[in-house]
């Protein structure tokens, strides 16, 4: 619900009143001021069905006793000011008088009022800026003549209903992380938890000033420790592996990009297929990273699910994995989700790395691809993305 402060100022008009003395015939002048409402405070927005309460500040010069009488055009408004609102969705017009018993009543405030219908309780609330994933199976891995031999095999995995960032961790959403968290600045970080080039392009005496122009690039050189920090401050995780391939492929059953196919490059069997510029930034064809959200989102409203950075994973790397893989909500190594967020700082093994990076060439940024790296490590093509259960 949102709410607003409406200020409704009015001058107070003096009001002369002429009485006779009782004994003396003496001419006595009383001055009585009109009430003056100084606020009204009614919601911009209500859910149909539900009760409100309406508000208004107001004062007399006098301290004369005031009144208020509220008035709806939609629903019925009781003695103290609680609006029933309608149960379907529609507007409404919202009016309120005040008098202190002698003057006439203040003039009417005007105020529309959006009602909206109740939320859909089937429906998860989608958190802002995550979408929500379905839950569903699909055959993760690849056949494909590129696919490498920890693609293999098929296998079918169903993943519970989660929600996803749309968007890789900008270096603006991490800033907000270090300045909370000054031991995962650059120049305070334990040195267990990264390898050296953490933050490699931040500055600043903390090392907690972004790049210069890159407010909303990912954020690289981030190591999986790093990544796993913001997520619990966030009140997110990382994705898991399967989560992760299931969301990127959009829908898309057994395609190799998250739109979909390309056309076969019959010139250079290196590169693969032709992949579209315009549909994710692989390739080294900008040089860099791009800012989030710049190329054609997927079909569950995801951006840069190939290209522009790797992004961790919680899993732990095992090239074959495929082989032994649960069929309901996968994941690889000996621990649970909860153990890992809650014991993150003292895992060793290689984790995942999913999703190719602006310098990768074709077939790296295809969705089944698996990359690893020591969770150390920190890259230029490297970053993340978070979800949360539903």
């Amino acid at each position: 619900m949102i709410y607003a402060l409406r200020y409704l100022y009015f001058s107070a008009i003096a009001t002369t009143v002429f009485l006779l003395g009782s004994c003396d015939d003496e001419m006595e002048e009383i001055t009585n001021s009109r009430p003056t409402i100084d606020r009204v405070i009614v919601p911009q927005e209500v859910t149909a069905g539900e009760k409100v309460k309406l508000e208004v500040v107001a004062h007399d010069a006098d301290g004369d006793r005031l009144t208020y009488n509220w008035e709806v055009s939609e629903g019925t408004v009781d003695s103290v000011g609680v609006w029933t609102v309608p149960t379907e969705a529609t507007s409404a017009i919202v009016f309120v008088h005040v008098t202190d018993g002698i003057n006439t009543s203040v003039a009417s405030t005007k105020i529309s009022v959006e009602i909206v219908a109740p939320p859909d309780p089937s429906k998860p609330i989608v958190p802002k800026g995550m979408v929500s994933i379905p839950a569903g199976e699909f055959q993760m891995g690849s056949t494909d003549p590129e696919a490498q031999d920890d693609e293999q095999p098929v296998h079918t995995v169903y993943v519970d209903a989660f929600f996803m960032d749309e968007h890789e961790v900008t270096n603006l959403e991490y800033q907000k992380f270090l300045l909370a968290n000054p031991h995962w600045q650059r120049n305070q970080i334990d040195s267990e938890f990264h390898d050296g080039e953490y933050l490699k392009l931040w500055s600043g005496k903390r090392g907690s000033e972004k790049p210069k122009g890159k407010a909303d690039h990912p954020v690289v050189y981030v190591s999986w420790y790093a990544a796993m920090a913001y997520a619990g401050w966030v009140g997110k995780r990382l994705p898991t592996e399967a989560e992760w391939e299931y969301a990127a492929r959009g829908g898309l059953p057994g395609e190799k990009y998250p739109w979909g196919s390309s056309k076969e490059n019959p010139w250079d069997k290196k590169w693969g297929d032709i992949i579209d510029p315009d549909r994710a930034n692989f390739g080294k064809i900008l040089g860099d990273t791009a800012a989030v959200g710049e190329y054609p989102s997927n079909g569950y409203g995801l951006y840069d699910m190939a290209g522009n950075v790797y992004e961790w994973c919680l899993d732990e790397y095992n090239k074959d994995f495929y082989f032994t893989s649960p069929r309901e909500n996968p994941l690889s190594g000996p621990n649970s989700v909860d153990w890992i967020i809650n014991n993150f700082t003292s895992v060793k093994p290689n984790r995942v790395l999913r999703g190719g990076s602006w310098n990768s060439n074709p077939r790296f940024v295809r969705v089944a691809v698996r990359r690893w790296n020591k969770p150390s490590f920190t890259s230029e093509n490297y970053g993340f993305r978070c979800v949360k259960s539903q």
